[in-house]
Formats: structure tokens, C-alpha cells, sequence
């Protein structure tokens, strides 16, 4: 056909431009090609591609009724189908019920030739795509292309290739080699037949997986679950790391959770409580038998389930599988553990070993238990918080057993008290602090903390005050930590004291330039403490008779003091003193280190006089709960300086007592230790404590909130007391008391609800 004007370019009819160029110079040139295996890039020389471009450009671009835009379009993809059904559908139907490998090599081999014809007549079509179906809002070209494939191909063979893929998969699962590439170009043309979604893998592939891959590890777990615990989850952790290379390999990424989480549920959820109680080889026997790198493994399979616990379906029961069964096996063991060394102190107690608060023995024991299994819950259990909890509530349990006269917050104390004291044990800096870090652990487990301060401040108190610290760093170490544990109105008091010491070691300088000033008239090296009243214990302060040198001694202080400090008032305490006597039996001198009393008691006795229990008692004006224990520390100890008669180790009414002539040692300097005359704890003072910050935390609430109900109350004051559980029944006390003074009242309407009075 031609135009009227000779200058306008000349119109090209459909069949004409289809036929004879496009078709023939583009399609059956590009079948013919693809039919014969020919699948490089460059299948059309530039000229070849430019002139057919340009064919396809006119057709779409002649004025109407010539403008051949929508039947190139319905002809593309009439092009796509007729090649399909006629070529690549017969041959995948002789290569179906050959086998797999044959089916998807074919299929893999027709996709890439799909692939190259929608590539190319996508560029041949060019002009289509950027005006007439972005115009119309048509599927795009290349989209076209693949629905087309999808709808005369994938949905005719997507079963048969479907069941080829998983039969290699289970090929590979048994040990066989398998073409990956072949499994993985099929997949993704499963991801392409999407359309930018995953809709037709998931559905078409991924569903049939993790059905066959639920079946096939069902029967791996009943042929394995005979096999010990360990050797089983090796093999299931072999499995799940197989799995997951396998989707590295061909699948798609994101089927590796699915396809996981279906594997730990046959090989792992299903039989968690039979492989964990196994008799031999379960948890309990991994724990006994330090069983370290299969306890790891045990954590790490085992944690993979935590994730599936946090779904719906585990909400119910959220115990049923992950860590946390494990956690209370975990509990139990570590408790049973304790247990076993609370049962052998009572086992050495039964068999006649002396009851008393000093047992390092087990202490320690103690501290090697806690050590062990923190380090067990540190490195297999990645400290997790189930297992810190675990670790926590059992020695709650075991810490708060006591077995004997002696509570646990007490043995504790004195193994600090041990470790911190001059001639305890022989450790170096780095020891001592090691081994407080280990017992302060122990300590935050313990129930009665305000126990334990009372104890150990007493403790601390008289190795101070006898200056046998083992260091004031030690000292102050300790302390540290115990305020880091409890706050600092835990450790007050104890800090209180080494505060005391620091300021009276200034004292003790200037007054000792006061008694210089009085050497003529003073023969005694004398030095005194002054300590504050609330800081230290409280102490039994007898009106003992002193020397004529110590009389005056102290009134030279106590004037001195005075100048000093107008307002203070000084009360001695001579239990707690210390001196150093000069005494000579025979032609030896000895340096006699001994408690302020027992230097009374020689001096009452130096030259040879002989005194009854009742002389000596009227002369040093001591009752017998005092005299007693001071004259057994000088004649029954392991330093007889005084000789007692009878001879025996009871002091009795009637007793006489004078120098020990014939006393003699090899050691010049001796220590003569003298029984406490108070009691390590003040049990009366530690109840007052307890119903004084019981009163405190019902009065704080009670401001705070103005009313609550009695059950409300009852917990919040159990929640606020961290130093000591108190009894449900003291706490109601102490309300009734506040009732009682005013401070709170029942709601008229109702009994069981507390009112706050301002």
C-alpha cells in the first residue's frame, strides 16, 4: 500500500510486517535456534535486532486504523502458547514416568529456553512494553511470558516435579549425591512462578517438604531413640545442620525456619522428657559425670524450642519443651548436691563431733559446690536466666538449711571471720579476696541477712578492737562487697567502726603527749579506744576493782577528754581491753599478752598471795559468771601462770588460786586467751531490729498507698523486707500494734481493709 504524498513512509500491514519480517526473521529464526540447542547471548547480530525493532517500532507506530499495537500484543503471546503446547509440553510428557532426573533436566532445559525466547521477544517488542501496556495496564511482556509458561506448563507438571525434587532430597538425606544445580534451577523456577511472590513455591513445594520431612526424621527418631542420649543428639544436631546446608544449597531462604523448626519437633519436642530422664545417659547422669560438651549440646539443641514456646499453641504450657524442663532438673540436681554435704555435717555431728559455729569444713564445701555449678551454669548454660535462676533457688534451699545449734549465717560469719583474722587462714591478698567474692555469693542466698550483719559485726568488732585483723583493705574490702550486695544501711554500723578507729588512732597520738607530759607520776604505758556508742556492739561493762596505777591512769584520760570533747560521755568497757604484764617466775621474764581483766586478776595475785573464788571475788568485785571464765583462761589453759587448787579443769566455789612458781616456757612472749564474756549475737536485739523495719515498711506503704486490703499489704510488705522473711503472723502483729498506737485504723465497712492515719 502506498501513500499519496511520495515523501511519507509507507505503511506496513499486519500481515505483511508479521509474516514476512517478524516472524520470519525473529520467531522461527529463534525457534529453530532454541529447538537446536543453540542458547548463547547473542543469538541476533546488531543489524538483525535493529531491523526487526524497527519493523515492530512502525507497526506501533502508524496512524490509526493502521497502528498494529494490540494485535502484536495478542500475538506475542499466542507466539509463547502455540510454542508451548506444540514443542515443550510433548517433551516433558515422554520425559514424565521416566524418572525424576530425566523429567527435571528437561524441564530445566525448557525453562532456560523460556527464559531466552521471553528475553528476546521482550526486546524485540520493546516499543510495546514502554507505551502501549504501560498505557492500557497490561501485564508487562515479560510477565505475560511467564504466565503464559505457568499456565500450559508448571500447573500440568508441578506434581511430578515436585515428587522428583523430594525424592532426591531424600537421596541426599540417606547418603546418595544428587545434582544440586538440577534441584536448585528448578526451585527457582517454582520462585518465579510467583510473580514476585513466593506464593507458588510455598504452596506448590514447600508444603510437600515439610510433610515428607516430618515423616522421614518420625522414623530417624524411632530408630535412634534407643541410642544414649548424647550419641542422639549428636545425630540430631548432624541432622539439623545438614538441613540447614540444604537450604543453602537449593532452597529457598526462607524455608530454613519451617523447615528447622519441623525437624526439632520430631527430633527434639517430641522426646525431650524420655532423652533428658534417661537413667544412664540422661541430664542428671551428664551433670554427675561433668559431662561438659554434651551438656552444651544438650543447651544448644534445646534452646532452639525456647522460640517455639512464645507461639499460641505453647502459651498453654509453657513448660513442655525448651529450657526450662532442663532448668529443673538442673534445680534439683544442684539441690540434691547440697543436700548430700547439709547430711554429712549432721552425719559428724551424730558421730560425736563437737558442735560449733567454726566448721570451715563445710563451709568450704559449700563454696566448692556453688563454684562448681556456677561455673557449669557459666559455660554450658551460656549463663541463660533460667539456669542462674535454677542455680539461685537451689541454694536458697541449701543455704537456708540449718543443721545443728548453729544456723548457716552464723558458720558463714566465722569463716570470714577466719579468713580475715590474724593466725586463721594462711592466705595472700588475692586468696582473701577471692574467697570473700566466693562466701558473699553464698551470702546474697541466705534468707536471715540481718542475722548474719549482727554476727559479723560482732566478729569485726573484736578483731578490731584486739587488733587482730588480718588488714584494714581486707576489712574494708568486705564490707564493699556486702554494701554492693545490701545498700549501704546494711554495712553502716560496720563502716561506723573502722571510722572509729581511724579518728582514735589521732586521739591516741595527743593523748599520748599527755601522758609524757605526766611520766613521773604514771608507770604505765597507757593508751585507750574511744568508740561511739551506736556503731559497736554493746558490751557487759562489770565495776571491776582496779589498780592504783590503772585508777589513775583513767582519770588522767578522762580529764583530758574532757577538755577535749565538753559534750561526750565516756563509759569504759574494760571487757574488751587489752594489756601487755611483765611477769618473772623463777629467773625468766615473761611478756604476758592478756585481756584488761586478766591483768587485774595477776596483779591481784602477784607476790604470792593466796586467794579463794570468794576472796578474789570480794577483792576484784566480780560476780561468778565474770570470775569464772578469768580464772580458768590463767590456770587451766595452755599457759598455767596461776596454779589452782584442786587441780583440775573446773572452777568451783571453794577454789584456791596463787602464782605458779614453777611456771616456765620456751617462748618468751605468750598470749593468754580468755573465753568471751558476751554472746557472738544479741538474738533479743535482732528480733528488735526485724519488728522495728517490719513496722517501718507497714508504715511506708501505708503513707504511700492509704488504704489496701490485708492480703494487698501482707505482700508488699514480704516484697520490701530483702534482709529476713519474716512470719506471716508477726507481720499481722505488728499491724495490730499500729492499730493499737494509732498510726492505722480498719475500715469501718470493712474488717479486712487498713486505713492510713496521718
Amino acid at each position: 500500500m502506498s501513500s499519496r504524498d511520495g515523501n511519507a513512509p509507507k505503511i506496513i500491514p499486519l500481515e505483511e510486517g508479521w509474516n514476512d519480517e517478524i516472524k520470519k526473521k525473529a520467531i522461527d529464526k529463534l525457534e529453530a535456534m532454541l529447538d537446536g540447542g543453540m542458547r548463547q547471548t547473542n543469538m541476533f547480530g546488531p543489524r538483525e535486532y535493529v531491523n526487526i525493532y524497527t519493523v515492530c517500532y512502525d507497526m506501533c507506530t502508524q496512524r490509526s486504523p493502521y497502528n498494529w499495537s494490540r494485535d502484536l500484543y495478542q500475538r506475542h503471546g499466542e507466539t509463547m502458547e502455540r510454542y508451548l503446547k506444540s514443542k515443550v509440553l510433548p517433551a516433558l510428557r515422554e520425559k514424565t514416568g521416566q524418572g525424576g532426573t530425566l523429567l527435571l533436566g528437561e524441564l530445566q532445559q525448557r525453562w532456560k529456553n523460556h527464559q531466552i525466547m521471553n528475553k528476546w521477544l521482550k526486546r524485540f517488542f520493546t516499543y510495546l512494553d514502554r507505551y502501549y501496556v504501560k498505557h492500557h495496564s497490561l501485564p508487562t511482556l515479560e510477565q505475560a511470558g511467564l504466565r503464559c509458561f505457568k499456565t500450559f506448563i508448571y500447573e500440568e507438571c508441578k506434581e511430578d516435579t515436585t515428587s522428583a525434587i523430594l525424592a532426591l532430597i531424600q537421596d541426599e538425606r540417606d547418603g546418595k549425591i544428587i545434582d544440586k544445580s538440577l534441584v536448585k534451577s528448578i526451585v527457582e523456577l517454582y520462585e518465579h512462578m510467583g510473580m514476585s511472590s513466593l506464593e507458588s513455591y510455598n504452596a506448590d513445594l514447600e508444603v510437600a517438604l515439610l510433610e515428607s520431612t516430618r515423616e522421614y526424621y518420625a522414623k530417624k527418631r524411632d530408630e535412634w531413640i534407643n541410642d544414649s542420649t548424647p550419641d542422639y543428639l549428636i545425630k540430631a544436631e548432624d541432622a539439623l545442620t545438614a538441613e540447614r546446608a540444604r537450604v543453602l544449597d537449593y532452597l529457598n531462604a526462607n524455608s530454613e525456619s519451617n523447615l528447622l523448626k519441623v525437624v526439632e519437633e520430631e527430633l527434639l519436642e517430641k522426646v525431650e522428657t524420655e532423652l533428658l530422664e534417661k537413667e544412664s545417659s540422661g541430664c542428671r547422669a551428664l551433670l554427675q559425670n561433668d559431662k561438659s560438651e554434651d551438656l552444651q549440646r544438650m543447651f544448644r539443641l534445646f534452646s532452639r524450642l525456647e522460640a517455639s514456646n512464645n507461639n499460641a499453641n505453647a502459651s498453654a504450657n509453657p513448660t513442655s519443651a525448651g529450657l526450662q524442663p532442663i532448668a529443673a532438673i538442673v534445680q534439683d540436681f544442684i539441690t540434691n548436691q547440697g543436700m548430700d554435704v547439709v547430711q554429712r555435717r549432721q552425719a559428724r555431728l551424730d558421730g560425736g563431733e563437737k558442735d560449733k559455729n567454726d566448721d570451715p569444713k563445710f563451709v568450704k564445701a559449700m563454696i566448692e559446690l556453688h563454684e562448681k555449678y556456677l561455673g557449669v551454669v557459666k559455660r554450658d548454660f551460656s549463663g541463660h536466666s533460667y539456669f542462674q535462676k535454677a542455680l539461685k533457688d537451689a541454694f536458697c534451699e541449701i543455704i537456708n538449711r540449718n543443721v545443728g545449734n548453729f544456723t548457716n549465717a552464723e558458720l558463714m560469719s566465722t569463716f570470714c571471720d577466719r579468713i580475715l583474722k590474724s593466725g586463721g587462714e594462711k592466705l595472700n591478698e588475692s586468696e582473701i579476696e577471692e574467697q570473700l567474692d566466693r562466701i558473699v555469693q553464698l551470702f546474697s542466698y541466705l534468707t536471715d541477712k540481718d542475722l548474719f550483719a549482727e554476727i559479723y559485726r560482732n566478729q569485726l568488732a573484736k578483731r578490731l578492737l584486739s587488733q587482730r585483723s588480718t588488714s584494714d583493705d581486707a576489712e574494708k574490702l568486705m564490707i564493699a562487697k556486702l554494701k554492693v550486695q545490701c545498700g549501704t544501711q546494711f554495712t553502716s554500723k560496720m563502716e561506723g567502726m573502722l571510722a572509729d578507729l581511724a579518728v582514735g588512732s589521732q586521739q591516741r597520738q595527743k593523748f599520748k603527749q599527755k601522758m609524757q607530759e605526766k611520766a613521773g607520776s604514771v608507770r604505765l604505758d597507757f593508751g585507750v579506744q574511744v568508740l561511739t556508742t551506736g556503731f559497736w556492739p554493746t558490751y557487759k561493762s562489770p565495776e571491776v576493782t582496779l589498780t592504783e596505777d590503772m585508777s589513775t591512769c583513767m582519770q588522767v584520760f578522762r580529764e583530758w577528754h574532757e577538755q577535749e570533747h565538753q559534750k561526750r560521755k565516756l563509759s569504759w568497757v574494760l571487757t574488751q581491753g587489752s594489756a601487755s604484764v611483765m611477769a618473772t617466775f623463777g629467773k625468766k621474764t615473761y611478756d604476758l599478752q592478756v585481756a584488761t581483766l586478766q591483768a587485774i586478776a595477776l596483779d591481784a595475785l602477784s607476790g604470792g598471795p593466796t586467794f579463794t573464788l570468794e576472796d578474789l571475788a570480794q577483792r576484784l568485785n566480780l560476780e561468778d559468771a565474770i570470775l569464772k571464765p578469768l580464772m580458768h583462761s590463767l590456770s587451766c589453759g595452755k599457759y598455767k601462770v596461776i596454779q589452782k587448787t584442786p587441780a583440775n579443769s573446773k572452777i568451783n566455789a571453794g577454789d584456791k588460786f596463787t602464782a605458779n612458781v614453777k611456771f616456765s616456757s620456751n617462748m618468751r612472749k605468750l598470749r593468754i586467751p580468755m573465753a568471751s564474756l558476751d554472746s557472738s549475737f544479741n538474738t533479743k536485739k535482732v528480733e528488735e531490729d526485724r519488728t522495728i523495719a517490719i513496722e517501718a515498711a507497714i508504715v511506708r506503704i501505708m503513707k504511700a498507698r492509704k488504704t489496701l486490703q490485708h492480703q494487698q499489704l501482707l505482700s508488699e510488705v514480704l516484697a520490701q523486707l530483702s534482709f529476713f522473711n519474716p512470719n506471716p503472723r508477726v507481720v499481722k502483729k505488728r499491724i495490730e500494734g499500729l492499730i493499737d498506737r494509732e498510726y492505722l485504723e480498719r475500715s469501718p465497712d470493712n474488717s479486712g481493709v487498713y486505713n492510713y492515719l496521718a
